[in-house]
């Protein structure tokens, strides 16, 4: 899926509506993120009283830091890649197991300007997503500049967890 929307175009109200959810549900949220780089994170603690259900976030940028911290395995690395729905499922399962939370998001991708190839594009990001038990993964194809993919990866992270935790 292709986004096109504008950056900086985040509702504020999501956040606010999914910070309700965790709270109604006594859960905290953890974050694990490459390119994104702590944006998501530093989204969440924006919002006064996070602390209520904001547990802490990975920025694990490197390939060590989410084979050593996020226990991504060597293998996952070397047959999919670190831009992949498989790394991001096991990034965001390993960040709950290391927080010992039960809801978690990760990211993974090219935010560029460069670094993409013809299969793994410039603003291709890979999101994994837990809650509870389920966990499940999506791919999108921004366009913009590195600080628009960024941060409409920290958009739409916070939109589908919002939307699934409301649902």
């Amino acid at each position: 899926m292709i986004a096109n929307y504008p950056p900086n175009s985040f509702d504020k109200d999501t956040l606010k509506t999914l910070s309700m959810a965790l709270i109604r549900r006594k859960s905290m949220l953890a974050t694990a993120e490459s390119c994104t780089g702590g944006g998501i994170a530093a989204t969440c603690t924006d919002l006064p009283g996070s602390s209520a259900w904001f547990e802490g976030g990975v920025v694990s940028y490197s390939n060590a830091m989410k084979s050593n911290l996020l226990g991504v395995s060597a293998s996952t690395l070397e047959h999919y890649g670190a831009v992949s729905t498989q790394c991001a499922a096991a990034m965001v399962a390993g960040v709950c197991k290391l927080l010992k939370v039960s809801v978690g998001v990760s990211t993974t991708g090219i935010a560029g300007p460069s670094g993409g190839t013809k299969e793994k594009p410039v603003g291709m990001v890979c999101f994994g997503f837990m809650v509870d038990e389920n966990t499940w993964t999506d791919i999108q194809y921004f366009k913009g500049d590195r600080e628009q993919v960024r941060q409409q990866t920290i958009d739409h992270s916070l939109q589908i967890l919002s939307e699934y935790l409301n649902k």
